[in-house]
């Protein structure tokens, strides 16, 4: 599932691809109408066809595309959702499961790929994605997520400290991947309640939600299966992933083998019995 680092990486290739005014929307074609949001299929291509692509920019797990007339397209890729560009060169099986495609000015397609279509692309005014906005939490790489906010996010629940970290009301962009590893870089099992984090745990679990996060972008994001950037090609962040994706592998820091399990959540997490506590 496209988490932060995988929605940054696909923002950013947009930006410099089609962003800041260089392309211009002529049209939209919508071959899988479930996708939508908010808007109809006649709908968006009269509202988008003639307006300037001004910005791409992530927000939490989104994909955010600002335009000339206001309108925000908003697309949340979920498990297998991806927004790839088509100079006539995109892969015939990625192009198999487009459900829509803006094409530009310069000749080329903007797809939204989703092979499960269990993403979504909405066409928000500034109003609606405002009131959006109001429901996400704080940006784990912007300048108000520091240790203190961090502790007094966990200190108010008693649930998992893992299901703290990716309910998107309270700190967004991290799902499954980044939850498991940044809790085995800190040292702290997925399961203990979050108001029993102490401050300095909260400080090294912040250290490990943004290196983690960092160091996955500089990667371009983690591919297992149908994750892709705007390209098509995949991330390279797997080959560093210490925990997720490892269970019954010895832990790189203290050779105990890791545990995989669906007891917190019923999601998929991965813990060292060792080190992890």
């Amino acid at each position: 599932m496209p988490e932060l680092p995988e929605t940054e990486t696909i923002a950013r290739d947009l930006e410099a691809a089609i962003g800041g005014g260089q392309r211009r929307i002529v049209g939209a074609e919508v071959t899988r109408p479930d996708v939508l949001r908010g808007v109809n299929a006649a709908g968006l291509a009269r509202r988008t066809r003639g307006a300037t692509i001004v910005r791409c920019w992530r927000r939490a797990k989104l994909v955010v595309l600002d335009l000339s007339s206001g309108d925000r397209i908003v697309v949340q890729p979920r498990f297998t959702g991806a927004l790839l560009l088509d100079a006539g060169d995109l892969d015939e099986r990625e192009r198999r499961y487009s459900t829509l495609a803006f094409a530009l000015d310069d000749g080329r397609r903007l797809h939204y790929r989703d092979i499960r279509r269990l993403g979504t692309v909405a066409l928000l005014d500034p109003p609606a994605f405002a009131a959006y906005e109001a429901t996400l939490g704080v940006e784990p790489l912007g300048p108000d997520f520091s240790p203190s906010r961090l502790s007094g996010i966990l200190r108010a629940s008693g649930q998992a400290v893992k299901k703290v970290l990716m309910d998107q009301r309270r700190v967004v962009g991290i799902g499954n991947i980044y939850a498991n590893e940044a809790l085995w870089r800190a040292g702290i099992h997925p399961a203990r309640r979050a108001r029993q984090v102490t401050a300095a745990e909260a400080a090294r679990l912040h250290e490990g939600i943004v290196s983690v996060l960092r160091e996955s972008i500089a990667e371009r994001g983690t591919s297992f299966r149908d994750y892709r950037d705007a390209s098509g090609n995949r991330g390279g962040f797997v080959e560093r992933l210490a925990a997720y994706g490892r269970g019954g592998l010895p832990c790189p820091r203290c050779g105990t083998l890791l545990l995989a399990t669906h007891d917190v959540d019923g999601r998929s997490s991965v813990l060292c019995p060792g080190c992890q506590s």
